[in-house]
């Protein structure tokens, strides 16, 4: 039996959660991350924004999916035997985020299902929900992680 993570397959749970409060985005944040990777508007340029839908700087939906990542690393999965991920199946922008906005994270185990292929690892599919300040859902996520099992040669519980 290894304990090298605090974290394995096997303890993620359907319906377990964990929550974590997240950074305050500040518009020098935002601004940075769009000038690179989202230069739009309405995320680089203060005047354009007010005159767009959203009246102001926002973050972009990227920019949050990467302050979504670093809030999971920080709330177990740098603990965790991760292997990496297949992808992600679903994120929905529903509200913006805005300088000043204070982000919370909840994850939400979905299902788990041990490999037959590759009995050293599971894959484990996450729900991520963050939410603002005023607790307004602005992301939700769903995706999968891959982790190792603890004990790989154990029948799998489902």
């Amino acid at each position: 039996m290894t304990s090298e993570f605090k974290y394995y397959f096997e303890d993620f749970e359907p319906g377990h959660m964990v929550e974590v409060q997240g950074p305050t985005v500040t518009r020098e944040e935002i601004v940075e991350f769009a000038s690179k990777y989202d230069p739009q508007p309405f995320h680089v340029d203060e005047a354009k924004a007010r005159e767009s839908i959203y009246h102001g700087i926002i973050a972009s939906g990227w920019h949050t999916v990467a302050l979504c990542m670093r809030m999971t690393c920080d709330a177990y999965l740098l603990d965790a035997a991760s292997i990496g991920s297949s992808g992600v199946d679903q994120v929905r922008w529903l509200k913006p985020v805005r300088p000043g906005d204070r982000l919370a994270l909840r994850m939400t185990v979905l299902e788990k299902k041990a490999s037959q292929s590759r009995p050293e690892m599971g894959v484990v599919r996450h729900r991520w929900d963050v939410f603002n300040q005023n607790q307004e859902l602005v992301m939700e996520m769903t995706g999968v992680g891959l982790y190792r099992r603890r004990n790989p040669g154990a029948p799998a519980a489902e």
